[in-house]
C-alpha cells in the first residue's frame, strides 16, 4: 500500500470521520462502519485532506486536466482545497468549478461557482463518497449543459466496496458503466481493514477480531460479487 494511502486512513481515524461500531445507513443497512466527511472542519485538516486527494488524483489520472469539478454541497470545499494542493505539490494550476442548487439570475448569475466551462475543457469530477451515484446522476447533465467538456473520471475518498440498492456492482462501477468514465477511490474499505486489522494505533486497536467478524459478515450480506 502507498504510504499516502495508509496516512490518509490513519487521518480519517485521528478526524473522526472514519467511525466504527453499530451505525444505520440512509439505506436502512445496519453498517459496523461509517464515514462522515463532515467532520473535516478546520483548516489544517482541509489543507491534508486537499493533498490526499491531489496525490490521489495525480496517481489515477495524472495532471493532464484543466478543471476539478465539486458538486454541491461537499464537492465544494474538497474542490478548492484540492486544486490548492495540486499548486503547492506539482506547480499545476486548476481551475475549481462547482454547481449552485439553485439558478442565480443577478450578480454572478447561472448554476455554476467558479470557473467557467469551456468546449475542450478536461474535467476530473470529487466528492467525499458516493453510495448511490445521485449526486452525479444530478450534476452529469449540468456538466454537459455548459459545453463539450471530456470527463476524465471520478476521484471519491472511501470505497466502500458495496453493492447498490439495484444491482451487484458497486456505487463507483455502476457510474463507470452508466456515464463511461473511471471512478476512483484514494482508499478502499479492504485497505483500511489491512491497514487497521489488530495493529495498534495510538495505543488502541480500531478492528480487532471481533469487529473483523462484524466487516466480513457485512460484506457477505452486502458486498459487491
Amino acid at each position: 500500500m502507498e504510504q499516502y494511502k495508509q496516512e490518509f486512513i490513519e487521518f480519517m481515524v485521528d478526524s473522526q470521520v472514519l467511525k466504527f461500531g453499530d451505525f444505520t445507513l440512509k439505506s436502512g443497512r445496519k453498517s459496523p462502519f461509517f464515514m462522515n466527511a463532515g467532520a473535516y472542519v478546520t483548516g489544517a485538516q482541509l489543507r491534508r485532506l486537499g493533498e490526499y486527494y491531489a496525490k490521489a488524483i495525480h496517481d489515477k489520472y495524472g495532471l493532464d486536466f484543466d478543471v476539478l469539478f465539486g458538486p454541491a454541497y461537499k464537492g465544494i470545499p474538497l474542490a478548492v482545497a484540492t486544486v490548492m494542493a495540486l499548486s503547492d505539490l506539482y506547480g499545476k494550476e486548476v481551475r475549481y468549478c462547482a454547481n449552485r442548487k439553485e439558478v442565480k439570475d443577478h450578480g454572478d448569475t447561472g448554476i455554476l461557482l467558479g470557473s467557467k466551462l469551456n468546449d475542450g475543457d478536461r474535467v476530473v469530477i470529487i466528492e467525499d463518497v458516493t453510495t448511490s451515484g445521485k449526486s452525479i446522476e444530478e450534476t452529469f447533465p449540468i456538466l454537459k449543459a455548459q459545453a463539450n467538456v471530456e470527463i476524465k473520471g471520478l476521484m471519491v475518498s472511501l470505497n466502500r466496496m458495496e453493492r447498490g440498492l439495484t444491482s451487484t456492482k458497486s456505487a463507483l462501477e455502476e457510474i463507470s458503466d452508466k456515464y463511461g468514465f473511471e471512478a476512483n477511490a484514494i482508499v478502499t474499505m479492504e485497505e483500511v481493514v489491512d491497514c487497521l486489522y489488530n495493529k495498534p494505533y495510538q495505543g488502541s486497536i480500531y478492528i480487532d477480531d471481533d469487529l473483523k467478524a462484524a466487516i466480513d459478515a457485512y460484506y457477505e450480506q452486502y458486498g459487491i460479487q
